[in-house]
Order: C-alpha cells, then sequence, then structure tokens
C-alpha cells in the first residue's frame, strides 16, 4: 500500500457516515482500552474518546498535505501510536512519523530484511527478552543483558534489530502505547572491549531512534551491576539525552534493594532478587517469532516511494557522522580510566 494511494483515498472528515463507503479496505479502529485506561489517556495524554478518530484524520490530512510520497500505513491504530506518544499534539505527531520512517531508510544495516527469523540467534543467547508480568503501573519490562552477546558471533546491529522488533511487537497493544515501557539493563560481565562496539555514531543513532523516531514512552531505565567502566559509557551517551529521558535512568549497582524500589520483586526472575522464578526467555521468543508473518504484512506498507529518497524527508547525516567520528577520538581514553 503506498502512501500516494492512502493519500488519494483519504476521507473529508473522520465522522463522516460514508467513511465505511470511501475506504472499504482500511481497517476501522475498535477501543481496547479499558475504561482505567480511557481515563488514565485522557488526563497523561489528552485523549478524549469522543475526538480520537477526527484526531487521527487531523493527522492523516497532514501527512497527505505535507509529506504524500511518505509512503506510510494510514489505518487509524497506526497513526494513534504516534498521536499517543505526543500527547495528540498534531505537529509533534507528525514529525514522530516522519523521523520514523527517515530512521528506517538511512540505517539499512538495521532495517533490512528485518524480521524475527533473521534475528534468531539474538532472540536465543538472552540478549534482549521482556519479562512476563508487568509491574503495577501497567508497563511491560524489557530485559537488556549485554553480557549474552559474542562480538565475534554477529554485529551490534544484530543487538540493535532485535530491541527494535521487541518495541515494534510491544507498541502493538494499545495498553502498552498509553502505560510506556520500563527497561532493565544489566551491564554484569561488560567489558571494555565490548563496550567498544557503542561508540558515539552507534550511541546517536539508538537514542535518536528511541527519542525522537519511535512512538513508545520509555518510563524508566533501570541499569544494574553496571561496572565502573559505565561512567565512561554512559558519558558518550547523556550528551544525545533529552533532559526528561536522563532524570529517568536510575542506576542501581549490585543494590538489589535499590532495583527493588523501582521495579517490585514480584515480577522480578530469581537472577535478580525476584520471586517470578528462573529467568525464561523461551515464552517470549516464541511470541515474537510466531509474529513473523505480521512483521512482513506491517512493514511491506513502509516502503520509500520510487520518486523520493531519504534526503527528501531530512537533511544528510554526515556532519552528525564528523562529529561522532571526532568524539570517538576521545572515547577509548575515557573509557581506559574508567575501567
Amino acid at each position: 500500500m503506498s502512501g500516494e494511494s492512502d493519500c488519494t483515498r483519504t476521507s473529508p472528515s473522520a465522522g463522516s457516515p460514508s467513511d465505511s463507503e470511501l475506504l472499504p479496505d482500511r481497517p476501522k479502529y475498535v477501543c481496547t482500552l479499558s475504561p482505567d485506561l480511557v481515563t488514565k489517556a485522557r488526563e497523561e495524554l489528552q485523549e478524549k474518546p469522543e475526538w480520537r478518530l477526527r484526531d487521527v484524520q487531523a493527522l492523516r490530512d497532514m501527512v497527505c498535505k505535507d509529506y504524500p510520497s511518505l509512503g506510510t500505513c494510514l489505518d487509524d491504530a497506526f497513526l494513534l501510536r504516534f498521536l499517543r506518544a505526543r500527547k495528540f499534539d498534531y505537529d509533534r505527531a507528525l514529525q514522530l512519523l516522519v523521523n520514523y520512517h527517515t530512521c528506517r531508510r538511512t540505517w539499512p544495516e538495521v532495517f533490512s530484511n528485518l524480521r524475527p527469523s533473521a534475528i534468531k540467534p539474538v532472540l536465543e543467547s538472552g540478549f534482549v527478552t521482556v519479562l512476563p508480568h508487568r509491574d503495577p503501573q501497567g508497563r511491560h519490562v524489557v530485559c537488556i543483558r549485554p553480557d549474552r552477546w559474542t562480538p565475534s558471533n554477529y554485529p551490534i546491529t544484530e543487538n540493535i534489530r532485535a530491541i527494535y522488533l521487541t518495541l515494534e511487537k510491544l507498541i502493538q497493544s494499545e495498553e502498552t502505547q498509553v502505560n510506556g515501557i520500563v527497561i532493565l539493563a544489566d551491564y554484569k560481565g561488560v567489558s571494555l572491549s565490548k563496550a567498544s562496539h557503542f561508540g558515539p555514531f552507534v550511541a546517536k543513532k539508538v537514542i535518536g531512534i528511541l527519542q525522537d523516531g519511535f512512538p513508545i514512552r520509555i518510563k524508566a531505565v533501570n541499569i544494574i551491576n553496571e561496572p565502573r567502566i559505565f561512567k565512561g559509557i554512559f558519558a558518550i551517551i547523556k550528551p544525545f539525552l533529552k533532559e526528561k529521558i536522563a532524570n529517568r535512568f536510575f542506576l542501581h549497582g549490585c543494590d538489589l534493594n535499590s532495583l527493588h524500589q523501582n521495579i517490585p520483586p514480584v515480577i522480578l526472575p530469581e537472577e535478580y532478587g525476584g520471586t517470578a522464578g528462573k529467568l525464561d526467555i523461551s515464552a517470549w521468543n516464541e511470541l515474537l517469532l510466531a509474529s513473523e508473518e505480521d512483521f512482513l504484512h506491517d512493514f511491506s506498507e513502509l516502503v520509500l516511494p520510487c520518486d523520493s529518497s531519504p534526503h527528501d524527508l531530512l537533511v544528510s547525516g554526515d556532519a552528525d557522522e564528523k562529529q561522532c567520528d571526532d568524539s570517538l577520538r576521545g572515547m577509548k581514553p575515557q573509557l581506559y580510566y574508567c575501567y
């Protein structure tokens, strides 16, 4: 489905009785939020159920007017992700949508052939998984364990691909769109040689996606078992972080009691002092791998039209790459000092 054909079939108003006739092949949106989450979305995200479809249509009209060749899916449910992530600010939601596509088109090492079966070795390593239980605020906990990665087996971009697909799967849930997610990163055993793979260029790309290029609300990042070298890693990351996100980082060291103040033991595995049994990665892996066809369908709609290029959307990243290269020159001495 191309962006042009979607735009030519856009209806004039969201509440029109003839919508279903004008857009017979666009899925009709059905809200799956509980009454409590509807209230939460209204209070925290400025989402008003009575205006929801009007807001979606407004964003759709903006896409068709300002970015007719974006090549995006324009379904109600898809566009709602971006409105919720930007608290129904039309302009910010549109920019997020454009950034989402631009990120995908300007980093082919990550986004080419992006499907669960392609990152199966990463999933089997346990580098990234999702805990089976949500926290008391209804948020999924994404668990990342860099020590499970062996750099000689595959490049760091494979890990990024696995994280991205995990987030894509999670954001399909309206509950997650409203509640957001929590990240638990275990840096036990991270060495200097492994940390050196995460240079400023990669850091800037990843943080750019998470902050400005993906429709998800990251509510907290809990770091556990971080070695002294993490000071150097965080020094690389922090300049790229917005203040709001930087304030959501919590460094616990080896103090499990500190971790438990943010994530209750009842949902944590035994490895982190919890009571939810051993950490089991199989359930999430099976769920993600079973979604192969869904991803193939969803991503097939996110195409780059033949008459446009990434540079039509955003300016070239050459200057950013040069800036990151300059930062890279000073990275290893800093890491050695922290180590």
